[in-house]
């Protein structure tokens, strides 16, 4: 089976190990195409080449880079043409101009059709976004990256093939428990992610006020809050205990997490936005560092039993949730091993990889 996987998420080195688990497999021939760098906001991402073996990673113009839904690959055709490939996986929306772009040079080609949603909220969309979904559902199957995106997916009338896969995992060698001692450092909360209202820092920064010690806080990301964290802190007397790492790259994420004590992801829902995964979730649990999280979207299901849960903005309940875990060490260590545990069986890339072999197999016979 000749698979060509369309993905601009390619260019995180990391990300290319579910690659090389589904290269394992003895029937796929697989090609990815990946832009050579993508925009976030201010950030350019450049393609990093760290998993690339037992498959090939083709480099091509995504024209409109870093608009997530209008951008597209004008040279995926001659991909298409050279590769001749079974199955065409386009990692994006159904409402993206890429995946319809991918679906219809995919069906000249006579090749199967497959789309990824993450896009739990039923949202209805305005043309043309509206007639690539439409398109999509018809002449694609999906991978849903969970049940809440799957849900949304027959809701909305799309009846072809579907599983329930996340879109990568992590790799357990690259994220595993650190061998630093932590016990005479101070306790250090971590947090990983887009400094954006919906992440929660208007809960964090106020529960993190509230242990009123000699505790530390680690972010690492930007964003439009950046400015606004740092002017909390100054203003609320802890400015000496913030470190505001900035972007970072996903090969520095490992080393920040074993600096930290907990990992907190304090989402807040909007009317058009709640959280889809968490991804720095499961890599902080992969590295034994347990994890809090707000029960927005995916979060209660991502953690289940190997963390703790807060609701959405209750300063009050996350600077409980923060204290109690810099109090009991023991605890700290049993959630830890319980959320590796937790990723080990359900969130390694070779368990996605394997899962998604599976329901390759189901559409190319």
């Amino acid at each position: 089976m000749k698979v060509l996987l369309i993905s601009k998420a390619l260019v995180s080195g990391p990300y290319q190990k579910k690659l090389e688990e589904l290269a394992r497999e003895p029937d796929i021939e697989l090609r990815a195409v990946t832009p050579p760098y993508w925009r976030t906001g201010k950030t350019r991402q450049r393609l990093s080449r760290l998993h690339v073996d037992g498959y090939e990673l083709r480099v091509r113009r995504a024209l409109l880079n870093g608009r997530f839904h209008v951008h597209f690959f004008p040279g995926l055709g001659r991909e298409i043409d050279d590769f001749r490939p079974d199955l065409v996986h386009v990692d994006e929306e159904p409402y993206n101009l890429a995946t319809a772009h991918a679906i219809g040079l995919a069906r000249r080609a006579n090749a199967r059709c497959l789309f990824f949603a993450w896009q739990n909220l039923n949202r209805r969309y305005r043309p043309p976004f509206m007639w690539f979904e439409r398109y999509s559902y018809r002449n694609a199957a999906a991978i849903a990256g969970t049940q809440a995106a799957l849900d949304v997916l027959l809701a909305k009338g799309f009846i072809g093939p579907a599983a329930v896969i996340p879109q990568f995992g992590v790799d357990p060698e690259m994220f595993r428990p650190s061998t630093l001692d932590k016990e005479d450092g101070p306790f250090t909360v971590g947090f990983v992610g887009r400094l954006v209202e919906s992440k929660g820092l208007r809960t964090l920064l106020p529960a993190f006020e509230r242990l009123g010690g000699r505790e530390r806080l680690s972010i690492a990301g930007d964003g439009p809050l950046a400015e606004w964290v740092r002017q909390y802190a100054v203003a609320r007397g802890f400015g000496n205990r913030l470190e505001l790492a900035g972007h970072m790259p996903p090969e520095d994420i490992p080393a920040f997490l074993s600096s930290v004590d907990v990992l907190v992801l304090p989402s807040i829902p909007t009317s058009r936005w709640v959280e889809q995964f968490g991804r720095s979730l499961i890599e902080a649990m992969a590295s034994e560092v347990p994890v809090i999280g707000s029960k927005s979207g995916e979060i209660p299901n991502v953690i289940g039993d190997a963390g703790v849960l807060v609701p959405p903005g209750d300063v009050n309940a996350l600077a409980a949730a923060l204290a109690g875990m810099r109090d009991d060490a023991l605890r700290r260590r049993t959630l830890g091993k319980k959320g590796r545990k937790r990723v080990l069986a359900q969130f390694t890339h070779s368990r996605i990889a394997a899962a998604t072999a599976r329901f390759y197999r189901t559409l190319v016979q």
